[in-house]
């Protein structure tokens, strides 16, 4: 039964269950054989006894069959109203009816064939997430998805929805509240083989399982001599734009970016999330799985048959000439919204999606700042030592002779994330990307 109900409604509700009926039922002579009228036997007490239709009754018309749980609704004083959930629930036990020797059961039924599912679809994030997990889920029997309230509930933000129905609670896991826990039990799977999938509720709910991920996890293949492989992946909601509180809005990617061992990526679109969750649970390395949750909701195309860039691999997302700005995750839309409103003022903006953290595909950023000069870097972590911080000191590195201005960082502030109705002055937004354009340009 797909519904959930309270244990209060349980409380006022009876459930029964029908016996299985074999061949003809004993006749009733038989039956009430020695109970005459007492009206305190148990044909005088039930309810069916009070019924004029039951003398009709013709017992020879049963065949062997089974009856769905039936439940029992008091819906008026005084009144029992039987209801049989047949299309909701799942039938009491597995049985089959055989035809009547010498009858004909006829045509068998055309089969209709269910329509292909669209090569493109439209979804939001959290869909083409839950997608992709389905599929990874029916790809492969080693993969294993545990969290808090991932099951039933499928989630804080629904990723998981269905899919513990789909898959069965042995594969798609409730756990505690131990983020410790979580991650260590994950560690011992992978070394059983598994593929374990786990769900951070939060992105500053990860720090208690912050000493399992950087001393553990991320060291394990080395301490291993490259004889064991760990291919856990961390699902972490990232960034703010949600109205939420402190430890629900914050960009921790810097921490796991600087450590050794984890690969850290951060997909910003419905097409992106759908494939980099697939890439990221086939890779025999633990992966840190940032999703934008500004981004969750917005729908995008999904190509569900043709996936054209690597987990690992930056993208130009809009052309331009007059400078260039990098970001990722929910800052993507904001940097391409900063592009949209700098075009009308007849400035070219070209915005690049870097997508992995560690590693960093620097080609594509490298190859635009040498054509425009400029670079913006544009995140919603604190700035300082953060991942903007390590693209601009790398872009001055490699790319210094084609700047024609210093590279400049747009991020939060250097504070810690503040509460909800001051959050659109600590994120950066689309002013704050022009403001820093128009500094490159006055260069």
């Amino acid at each position: 039964m797909s519904e959930v109900r309270s244990e209060a409604e349980y409380s006022e509700a009876e459930y029964v269950e029908a016996e299985l009926i074999d061949g003809e039922p004993e006749s009733d002579a038989d039956e009430n054989e020695g109970q005459g009228d007492d009206e305190s036997s148990p044909d005088a007490a039930s309810p069916d006894s009070t019924n004029d239709d039951s003398a009709d009754f013709d017992s020879t018309l049963l065949d062997t069959q089974a009856i769905d749980v039936v439940e029992i609704i008091e819906s008026d004083p005084g009144a029992r109203v039987l209801e049989e959930h047949v299309a909701e629930q799942e039938w009491t036990r597995e049985f089959v009816v055989e035809d009547e020797p010498g009858e004909d059961p006829g045509p068998a039924p055309d089969v209709v064939d269910a329509p292909p599912e669209p090569r493109i679809q439209s979804l939001p994030m959290v869909k083409a997430l839950n997608a992709g997990l389905r599929r990874a889920l029916a790809d492969d029997p080693r993969v294993l998805l545990m969290g808090e309230d991932i099951g039933p509930l499928g989630g804080v933000f629904r990723v998981t929805e269905g899919l513990q129905k789909e898959f069965g609670p042995q594969r798609v896991m409730d756990t505690p509240l131990a983020e410790a826990g979580i991650i260590g039990t994950a560690i011992g799977l992978a070394m059983r083989g598994y593929r374990p999938v786990l769900e951070i509720q939060f992105n500053g709910f990860v720090f208690p399982g912050f000493d399992q991920i950087t001393t553990q996890l991320a060291k394990m293949t080395n301490r291993h001599g490259g004889k064991l492989a760990f291919p856990v992946v961390i699902r972490i909601p990232h960034g703010g734009h949600i109205g939420a509180v402190e430890h629900h809005q914050e960009a921790p990617e810097a921490y796991f970016a600087h450590t050794a061992g984890l690969r850290v990526v951060a997909p910003s679109t419905p097409h992106d999330a759908y494939w980099m969750i697939q890439e990221a649970i086939r890779s025999d390395d633990p992966v840190v799985f940032f999703e934008p949750m500004s981004r969750y909701w917005p729908k995008g195309e999904v190509d569900l048959v043709e996936n054209g860039t690597p987990l690992h691999a930056s993208r130009v997302v809009r052309t331009g000439t007059d400078a260039t700005i990098v970001a990722w995750a929910g800052m993507v839309s904001v940097a391409l919204r900063a592009a949209e409103l700098a075009a009308e003022e007849g400035r070219s903006l070209e915005v690049i999606d870097l997508r992995s953290l560690s590693p960093v595909d620097y080609g594509p950023v490298i190859a635009s700042v040498q054509k425009t000069g400029r670079l913006i870097v544009a995140q919603e972590a604190p700035g300082n030592v953060s991942v903007g911080s390590e693209v601009a000191a790398t872009l001055a590195e490699k790319a210094f002779y084609s700047l024609e201005a210093p590279v400049l960082r747009v991020s939060g502030f250097d504070v810690p994330f503040p509460p909800a109705n001051l959050e659109e002055l600590y994120l950066p937004d689309a002013d704050r990307i022009l403001e820093a354009v128009d500094r490159a340009l006055a260069y």
